[in-house]
């Protein structure tokens, strides 16, 4: 694409200019955010690949992009036309970015990579900065950023307004929470920390706002010490609630661009700073005498759900549901009416969401893709992608909201017709390893590692598998995704703990054809406890049926079809008081049990 082109000529000239071989423009943000304000997105101003995740490096005669496998087809659709080559994450012969660069700048003169510092986690820059020393010795410059020159229309930082999340949602105070804070740092013999996630920050404080696209946040910095908190933060942007607020709670604000400064007047003997979370910029800026790297204790405290979150979640599932149930009524009959197409669902079904007390938005953009759409993972339809709905065939629709007493996340995959026996197959098998890991019960303090194989286990067996994670944590009123805990194949050793949520998503993708994915959200809650242990078990929250039409009943094991037929008697006595009665015959329907 021509415009494209423009963006690396521009750029080129700004890296001859420093005497610079290469630039690397990652998806993060200097909160290393999974989902960037529009300012910082300078990876797809450059590339114009617009997933969430991936990584630009361009040199003065080549231009590469690495993704993950969410991303395959998109990324390889939207670089179309460019001078791009896609790099496939996790697939055998795909280098990384240190070997592909060290042979590219072989025969070049210039042998330094630019990577701006203030982007980039510590612990990122400096694996770079290895990877490049061993690949060609290349070094790595990172207080540079060409965006800032030839980024000429280039977004303003967001300056909307901050206000308290209320305390009958958030279950506990900003007090409480700083006093814990403080605790933990101890134990860690830490005598404060910097805090950068943004959403870490909006717990803490009890605070939210709209900063980020579909993730309730706010931009700023939160530094912690024995005696005072500072919120650096664009002042202007808190509310007078927000003020009075930080001020009862014992916290000041600064200007956000003063944090560096704050840092060196930071008046403790040594300061946390999670090299995972702090950028590389501000990590140099610290001046104490002992800069203690270790992962901040806030994640895992945000991650277990009090009683008051856990509550607020299973309200604001009954009403999402509620607004599903009114959708899933009028899918089919409109499809087979004629003139509805992917986006239009998109549509009809966040409006329906709208409908509903304490909404304030999506969650993450919808998915809602169509036979063969539904292979690409993190598929979004656009005007020049849309398609047109069928009464055949499979629609997968990964959808949700933002309440202000919890967040959801929910995939269901539609028969809008016939469908084939591939698909009957696939999506039973898909079904089968959803409700396994549902059923699961585990010790506690096992990792989401451990757990991942049971989703996986029946798709394996027919050698099938997925390459995305099978679930995640959700945040309340706060970030779809949320860490530290994850059920996927890589290695994740976070524990597992009663009051955690997680997402249970398996999913199969065969290109071109379609694709099928089933997805709730689960609170971990306790099961017993014996000689052995405490051992734990999943509660389903996420209340809507599932699609019994493409199901093969014969694939399904006894176990399976009463969990199945549970669920759906547990989503019919929860949602039908809410709903009037042609909704209510039509769930009735909808959930009635398999034989």
């Amino acid at each position: 694409m021509e415009k494209i082109a423009q963006r690396l000529d521009a750029l080129r000239e700004e890296m001859r200019r420093e005497h610079l071989g290469a630039f690397i423009f990652p998806s993060t943000d200097p909160h290393n955010s999974e989902y960037t304000a529009d300012h910082w997105k300078g990876r797809e101003w450059i590339s114009g690949f617009n997933g969430s995740a991936g990584t630009a490096v361009v040199t003065l005669h080549a231009a590469a992009l690495w993704t993950d496998s969410r991303y395959f087809i998109a990324a390889a659709q939207q670089l179309e036309g460019t001078e791009y080559q896609l790099m496939r994450e996790k697939v055998e012969g795909t280098p990384t970015i240190a070997e592909w660069l060290g042979k590219q700048l072989a025969d070049e003169r210039d042998k330094e990579v630019g990577l701006y510092g203030m982007n980039s986690t510590a612990n990122a820059v400096q694996q770079q900065i290895t990877e490049l020393r061993q690949h060609g010795g290349l070094t790595l410059r990172t207080n540079f950023d060409p965006l800032q020159r030839i980024w000429t229309n280039r977004p303003p930082l967001p300056m909307r307004p901050i206000v308290p999340q209320p305390i009958e949602y958030a279950g506990e105070d900003t007090v409480s929470k700083l006093t814990r804070i403080r605790k933990a740092l101890r134990e860690q013999h830490a005598d404060g920390m910097l805090m950068a996630s943004l959403d870490d920050i909006a717990w803490t404080l009890n605070l939210r706002g709209s900063d980020v696209h579909c993730n309730p946040v706010f931009i700023s910095y939160l530094l912690i010490s024995t005696q005072s908190a500072t919120l650096f933060v664009h002042e202007e942007k808190l509310t007078a609630e927000a003020r009075q607020h930080l001020t009862a709670s014992g916290v000041a604000t600064a200007p956000y661009t003063a944090v560096a400064e704050g840092l060196r007047r930071y008046p403790e003997y040594n300061i946390l700073a999670d090299p995972d979370e702090v950028s590389h910029t501000l990590m140099q800026a610290i001046q104490t005498n002992e800069v203690i790297r270790e992962s901040s204790p806030v994640p895992m405290m945000k991650a277990v759900k009090n009683d008051a979150e856990q509550r607020g979640f299973r309200q604001a599932m009954i009403r999402d549901g509620v607004a599903l149930v009114r959708f899933l009524r009028w899918l089919k009959p409109a499809v087979e009416a004629g003139g509805q197409t992917e986006m239009s669902v998109d549509q009809k079904l966040t409006a329906l969401r709208a409908e509903q007390p304490l909404y304030q938005g999506l969650s993450f953009d919808t998915i809602a893709g169509y036979q063969a759409h539904g292979a690409i993972v993190h598929y979004e339809a656009t005007p020049a992608t849309d398609v047109p709905l069928k009464p055949e065939g499979l629609l997968l629709l990964d959808s949700g909201a933002q309440y202000i007493d919890g967040t959801t996340d929910i995939t269901r995959t539609i028969a809008l017709g016939p469908v084939t026996d591939e698909q009957r197959r696939i999506y039973t098998l898909v079904l089968k390893g959803h409700i396994q890991l549902q059923m699961l019960k585990f010790p506690d303090g096992a990792s989401g590692t451990q757990l991942d194989a049971v989703a996986r286990r029946g798709l394996w067996k027919s050698g099938l598998n997925f390459l995305h994670g099978t679930g995640h944590g959700v945040g309340s009123y706060l970030n779809v995704h949320e860490g530290p805990h994850q059920i996927r194949m890589e290695y994740r050793p976070a524990p597992l703990h009663a009051g955690m949520t997680i997402t249970d998503e398996p999913g199969i993708y065969l290109e071109d054809r379609f694709g099928v994915r089933i997805e709730n959200v689960l609170l971990v809650q306790q099961y017993m406890e014996t000689e052995f242990g405490r051992f734990l078990q999943f509660e389903t929250l996420t209340l809507c049926p599932i699609d019994t039409t493409p199901v093969d009943v014969t694939l399904l094991t006894d176990n399976e079809r009463t969990w199945l037929n549970d669920y759906h008697q547990m989503v019919f006595d929860r949602l039908s008081p809410h709903l009037d009665a042609s909704d209510r015959q039509w769930l009735y329907a909808a959930t009635r049990p398999l034989t």
